[in-house]
C-alpha cells in the first residue's frame, strides 16, 4: 500500500457534493438550483492513497479512519483555507507558437476580429508561425504555459488543435499535446479542430478545405489516436452550418466525441441548435444564442462552456448566463487561452469575470470550474468533485470562504494544488520537477 496524504481540517472543504446529488445519485452536468449546492464540509479533511480519494469528510471522522491505517502519512495543513477538486479548464487552445498583441491594438482602433482574419491576422497568423515551429519548440512554450496553468490551480484541461490547418501542422499539434499530457503533472484532454478557420490555400474554396478535413484529417487524426474530440468553428464567415455538420457527422462515425465553437459573432447563426442535434458533449462561446437554442442545448444536455474572457477581450457583451441557468443549460467556464482573442490562463479570473460580467453567483462560477467543466470533456466521473474512488486532484486557496475567491477579484489566491495525491504547488511555488 502507497503513502496516506492527509489533508488537514480545512476552513471549508467544497466536496461539489451537494444534496441533490446525494439524494439522486445522478452523476450528470448540474443545472439550475444544483449549480449553488456546493457540498461544504467546515472543518473538512481528505485523505489520498495511490492517487484516489479514499475519504472526505469531518476532520474527526479522518482521524479515526487514519487510525485503522498502516504506513507513513504526509499532512497538508489546509486550516483556515478553502479547499475544491482541482480547477477543470475545458477549452483552451493550448498548443501554438507566437502571440498576438498588436492585434489588441488594431480592436482598440475599431478593428473588427473578422476584418483582422480576413486580412491575415488572426488564426490565419498563428497557423503560419506554428506551421514554421519545430516539434520541440511548441512543446516547451505549450510545457511553460502548463506550469502557469497549474500555478493557478488547473489540474485538468482541454487542448485544441487548429492552429495547423494542414494535415502535418495538425499532427504536428495533436502529437505536441500528447507528449505533454504523458509528461506534464497536468492532464491534457487533445481535440481535433482542423476546421478552425479556412486557410489562404483553400481561399475561395470552404467545400475544398471541408473535403480535405473530412477525407484526410480524421482519418489521419483517428488511425493515430491523438485526439477525443473533434470541433468546428460554426460561424459566418468560417463554416457554415451544412459544412460543420458534415465534418461533426464524418467525425462521429469515426469514433470522435463532438464539440461546437458556436454563435460567438453573428446573432441567430444556429450553431448551438446543431450541437444539441448532432449530440454534442459541448456548445462553446455562445454569445449570441437564441432563446429557442438555448432551450435545445438545455433539453440534449450539452454542456454550454462560457468564455467570459474572451468577450471581455474582445470587447464584446458577454454570454447570457443568466438565462441559461434559468433555462435549465449546464454551464462550464474556461480561459479560451489562446494567442488572440484571450491570453490568460487563469482560471481564478474567469470565474470573477463570470461573476462581473455575466451576473453567476460565486457558487455557480465554482460549480462550473470544477464539476460541469469535468462533464464538458467527459471526465466527470473520475475527477471535477470530492468523494471517495475519484483521483485526488485538489486545488487549496488562501482564503476562510469560497465567497472570497471572487471577492478577491484579479488576485491569484492558490496556495497549493495537489495532482493525482502529489503536491505539484506549495505556498504558490511550483515543486520542483513540474
Amino acid at each position: 500500500m502507497g503513502k496516506l496524504l492527509y489533508v488537514k481540517a480545512a476552513g471549508e472543504l467544497v466536496t461539489l457534493e451537494g444534496e441533490e446529488r446525494l439524494r439522486t445519485g445522478d452523476n450528470g452536468p448540474r443545472t439550475g438550483e444544483a449549480m449553488s449546492q456546493l457540498g461544504i464540509i467546515r472543518g473538512g479533511s481528505i485523505i489520498a492513497r495511490d492517487g484516489e480519494i479514499v475519504f472526505a469528510g469531518a476532520d474527526e471522522e479522518a482521524l479515526e479512519f487514519l487510525g485503522g491505517c498502516s504506513g507513513e502519512t504526509e499532512t497538508v495543513d489546509a486550516r483556515g483555507m478553502v479547499v475544491t477538486p482541482g480547477l477543470v479548464d475545458p477549452h483552451t487552445h493550448l498548443v501554438y507558437a507566437g502571440s498576438r498583441e498588436e492585434e489588441l491594438e488594431q480592436r482598440l482602433q475599431g478593428d473588427t476580429y473578422l476584418q483582422i482574419l480576413q486580412r491575415g491576422g488572426g488564426i490565419l497568423s498563428t497557423a503560419r508561425r506554428t506551421a514554421e515551429a519545430a516539434e520541440d519548440e511548441l512543446f516547451a512554450e505549450a510545457y511553460a504555459r502548463l506550469n502557469q496553468f497549474l500555478l493557478h490551480g488547473v489540474t485538468t484541461l482541454e487542448a485544441k488543435s487548429g492552429y495547423g490547418l494542414t494535415p502535418e501542422a495538425e499532427l504536428k499539434q495533436l502529437r505536441v499535446a500528447r507528449r505533454l499530457d504523458e509528461r506534464h503533472a497536468i492532464d491534457v484532454v487533445s481535440t481535433f479542430m482542423g476546421a478552425h478557420a479556412v486557410p489562404p490555400s483553400f481561399h475561395g474554396n470552404t467545400d475544398g478545405y471541408v473535403r480535405q478535413v473530412v477525407e484526410e484529417m480524421l482519418p489521419a487524426v483517428a488511425a493515430a489516436g491523438l485526439a477525443e474530440y473533434c470541433d468546428v468553428f460554426c460561424e459566418r464567415g468560417v463554416f457554415d452550418l451544412a459544412q460543420s455538420e458534415r465534418i461533426l457527422r464524418a467525425a462521429a462515425a469515426l469514433g470522435f466525441r463532438l464539440k461546437v465553437h458556436a454563435d460567438e459573432i453573428a446573432a441567430g447563426f444556429g450553431g448551438a441548435g446543431l450541437a444539441a442535434r448532432v449530440g454534442a458533449v459541448s456548445a462553446e462561446h455562445l454569445l449570441k444564442t437564441s432563446p429557442e437554442d438555448r432551450a435545445r442545448l438545455a433539453q440534449s444536455g450539452t454542456v454550454a462552456v462560457l468564455l467570459p474572457g474572451t468577450a471581455l477581450f474582445l470587447m464584446e457583451q458577454a454570454a447570457d448566463a443568466r438565462a441559461m441557468i434559468a433555462e435549465g443549460v449546464a454551464v462550464a467556464l474556461s480561459t479560451d487561452c489562446n494567442p488572440g482573442s484571450s491570453p490568460t490562463v487563469s482560471m481564478p479570473f474567469i470565474m470573477n469575470a463570470a461573476c462581473l460580467t455575466m451576473r453567476m453567483t460565486p457558487a455557480e462560477a465554482l460549480t462550473a470550474s470544477t464539476f460541469n467543466a469535468a462533464c464538458a470533456i467527459g471526465r466527470e466521473k473520475q475527477i471535477g468533485s470530492l468523494r471517495p474512488g475519484k483521483q485526488a486532484d485538489l486545488t487549496l486557496f488562501a482564503a476562510d470562504n469560497y465567497r472570497k475567491l471572487q471577492y478577491h477579484y484579479g488576485m491569484n489566491l492558490v496556495h497549493t494544488v495537489i495532482k493525482k495525491g502529489r503536491v505539484v504547488v506549495s505556498g504558490g511555488v511550483l515543486v520542483q520537477g513540474e
